[in-house]
């Protein structure tokens, strides 16, 4: 069980990034009150839990439904968090998520940033939704290892919120250079990640 958890909880830390995601937050709540700063981050991270929770426990039916098996699923997902995983090696993720929050907010009234482009798509992006369909489809039927799956997004979720709050102590306290370095890190483990998933799902394909 501890395992599954570890597994999980980098896994979906990785992907989520919240380190990487202060600069971009603070950006985004930039000139408001910590009132204001406090209740985006409660309700973004809600939301986004609540959507990645969506895709956990329902996102096989919807694959079966569009005639989708899991080993294709695993293969996709692996190639989409390679490409993922490359941007943040050479740092170029954050700048395109930056720019894709700001398009976004200025669309969308700026009251309220907490759905979009808070939650979707910056925490439960297309990465963060392949990963923990596929985390949860490696133990199906398993209903307590789901379980420590879930758990351990939460943790993730939770460790965005309180991350966000602190934003601006956080943000002064890693410094660029610090926060580059964990990037690099985190995107040489998800290229671990991602090719581990294309093989599950080239095996699972030709060797059934």
């Amino acid at each position: 069980m501890y395992e599954v958890a570890i597994s999980a909880f980098i896994t979906m830390f990785v992907i989520i990034d919240p380190i990487g995601n202060v600069p971009i937050f603070m950006a985004l709540t930039k000139g408001t009150e910590h009132r204001y700063q406090r209740a985006m981050a409660i309700k973004g991270t809600l939301v986004a839990f609540l959507v990645l929770a969506f895709f956990a426990w329902f996102g096989s039916d919807l694959l079966s439904l569009l005639g989708i098996g899991l080993p294709a699923f695993r293969i996709a997902g692996g190639i989409m968090l390679s490409f993922i995983a490359f941007e943040m090696v050479f740092e170029r993720r954050n700048p395109r998520k930056s720019k894709t929050a700001e398009d976004l907010n200025s669309v969308i009234s700026p009251d309220d940033i907490s759905v979009c482009p808070l939650a979707i798509p910056l925490l439960a992006g297309p990465g963060a939704i392949a990963s923990i369909m596929l985390l949860m489809s490696n133990y199906a039927g398993d209903t307590k290892s789901q379980m420590i799956i879930m758990g351990a997004l939460a943790c993730v979720l939770l460790a965005c919120m309180i991350m966000y709050m602190l934003g601006a102590i956080i943000e002064r306290g890693i410094g660029d250079t610090i926060s580059a370095v964990i990037t690099r890190l985190l995107g040489i483990i998800l290229a671990a990640l991602s090719v581990q998933f294309i093989t599950d799902g080239l095996r699972a394909t030709f060797l059934p």
